[in-house]
């Protein structure tokens, strides 16, 4: 990676400069019309995928002061950095395509034979390689904070478990989802990038950083993660289950009978510190037609979390960034579990979700078979040039792939409009794209 340009009074810290790099990035920007969980456009009040990022980030860094605040020996030894997790938790989240989920099976089916797609990895490829502030290492961000961006240290294609994909080809309409969805890792053709970050570590740690559990009836997974991206991890998984949890008793998709049963009464069994008997109370609080009161159990839910995050040491390693962890205590953990479980199936799996992410999911099918087809005729400019020279190594659906995943929703739904409804796409509507 270059070495950052010298400037005449900038005093901040790598990890300022990461995080304005971040902020002012046109991936970041993108998220505001990219789907979290209900799809862009529904309503004004959900959150999408730079909401829920900016929450996870505030979220972050108030797990970096309470960690800071228990163990400062151990957080002064780790060098934990508000402006770091920060960082982390407004990029975790650049790489996920349009659509959601439905943009996720969509590109890694028609990228199966490529390299396959999946969201982290693509976070990976933008922070390292295409978001254009330099001229090829994209945002060219601190090595510390590529590594905490890195959920799943190992690549697609040792991770895939060939047995579940199917054997016959279909139609596109007929791509099920349990069927492609991606295993968890970065892409092959950035084996480059990767050996650069984990440099620095002894060879038989990142043998170890590397290492995965195959499963039987799914596909391998990573086992590690650096300490700072299990911050951001947490943070993630917080903003997730509790913020979104918001958003869907909001929309009046969780009704309070439900939610007792099959999230307060588990919980209360739990036995989670507060948590536990507290948990009726807060329900109460959300289900209130006071605004006021459920924005005060969802600030009381976030706290208790927050406030029970422990580090555990692994002796496995012997660097401070592979060695410690943060962790939630076990019933802690599994009371989260609930909450994001409960969140999957009351919104995510709901049909008219199901039916959303679907037609997304072949609107991308479509956009890419219809560039794949002619890439030099239907490609913008820039993009055809990337896809000429990744031509030469045999990689040009990777760049096919980069296009389209950057896509906000509505510029892939008004796109696959001009490109495939009659009396639609004029000139001057394929120019404003």
């Amino acid at each position: 990676m270059p070495r950052t340009q010298a400037r005449d009074g900038d005093h901040r810290s790598p990890f300022q400069r990461d995080k304005a790099r971040v902020l002012h990035s046109a991936a970041f920007r993108r998220l505001q019309a990219k789907t979290q969980v209900l799809g862009v456009g529904l309503s004004d009040f959900y959150r999408t995928r730079l909401t829920h990022s900016l929450e996870a980030a505030q979220i972050g860094t108030g797990i970096t002061a309470q960690l800071q605040g228990k163990f400062p020996r151990l957080t002064e030894y780790v060098s934990l950095d508000p402006y770091l997790i920060e960082t982390l938790c407004l990029a975790h989240d650049i790489g996920h395509p349009p659509f959601g989920h439905g943009g996720e099976i969509a590109l890694h089916y028609m990228m199966h034979e490529h390299g396959g797609f999946e969201g982290n990895g693509q976070t990976f490829r933008i922070v390292t390689r295409l978001e254009p502030y330099t001229a090829e290492h994209g945002m060219n961000l601190s090595r510390r904070s590529v590594l905490g961006l890195v959920k799943y240290p190992n690549f697609i294609d040792t991770l895939t478990n060939k047995a579940m994909m199917p054997t016959e080809k279909t139609s596109m309409r007929r791509v099920k989802a349990e069927q492609w969805h991606p295993p968890k890792g970065l892409f092959r053709c950035d084996e480059n990038l990767f050996d650069w970050l984990l440099d620095p570590l002894p060879p038989q740690e990142r043998d170890a950083f590397m290492a995965f559990d195959t499963l039987d009836a799914k596909h391998s997974k990573t086992r590690h993660k650096s300490f700072d991206c299990s911050v951001m991890e947490l943070a993630d998984d917080i903003a997730y289950g509790i913020h979104d949890l918001e958003d869907a008793i909001v929309m009046g998709m969780v009704k309070r009978p439900e939610f007792i049963e099959e999230l307060a009464t588990p919980l209360q069994d739990l036995q989670v510190p507060w948590l536990s008997g507290a948990i009726s109370e807060l329900g109460d609080r959300l289900f209130s037609l006071e605004q006021y009161e459920r924005k005060n159990a969802i600030g009381a839910l976030v706290n208790c979390f927050i406030t029970a995050i422990l580090i555990q040491e692994n002796p496995l390693f012997t660097h401070p960034l592979l060695r410690y962890q943060a962790v939630l205590p076990h019933h802690h953990s599994e009371a989260l579990a609930l909450f994001k479980q409960f969140v999957y199936r009351k919104v995510i799996r709901k049909p008219e979700v199901q039916l959303l992410e679907y037609k997304g999911q072949q609107v991308v099918m479509e956009l890419f078979e219809a560039f794949s087809s002619d890439p030099t005729r239907l490609l913008p400019e820039n993009t055809r040039s990337r896809w000429l020279q990744a031509e030469e190594q045999n990689n040009g659906h990777r760049v096919i792939a980069d296009y389209i995943s950057g896509m906000t929703d509505e510029f892939a739904a008004r796109l696959y409009s001009n490109m495939f409804v009659p009396k639609r796409g004029g000139v001057l509507d394929t120019l404003s794209l």
